[in-house]
């Protein structure tokens, strides 16, 4: 996803092995989508990493130095792609789960509205 104009994946990194079963699906996808997703994505840095013994995975590096690394294990290219165009798309920034469900920089004076009439 773009931030102000400017796209927030810097380089992404995809790891596979050769030999194993479940990097079938990575390796149909290097070689049937990979050079039409560097063709669309100018911009991004795609480096192919050969890790023997090791399941794949695809590593996104952002411009704010998080990582996010997301296991294909037997995944199809299809949904390879997926997850790498999910990648791009994200901000990568880390995931904080909220303490309340009603987020506001102004709490009503009043009070939080409930359904329950007290009277």
């Amino acid at each position: 996803m773009a931030l102000r104009g400017v796209w927030q994946l810097q380089k992404l990194v995809v790891n596979y092995c050769d030999w194993g079963g479940s990097s079938r699906g990575i390796r149909a996808f290097m070689e049937a989508h990979l050079p039409a997703f560097k063709e669309k994505n100018p911009h991004l840095e795609v480096v192919t990493e050969l890790v023997r013994g090791q399941h794949p995975n695809l590593k996104g590096i952002y411009k704010n130095h998080n990582e996010r690394v997301v296991c294909v294990r037997n995944l199809p290219p299809d949904e390879i792609l997926l997850q790498a165009t999910r990648l791009r798309n994200s901000l990568g920034r880390k995931v904080v789960k909220l303490r309340t469900r009603h987020v506001t920089k102004r709490p009503s004076v009043q009070g939080t509205w409930t359904t329950d009439l007290k009277m």
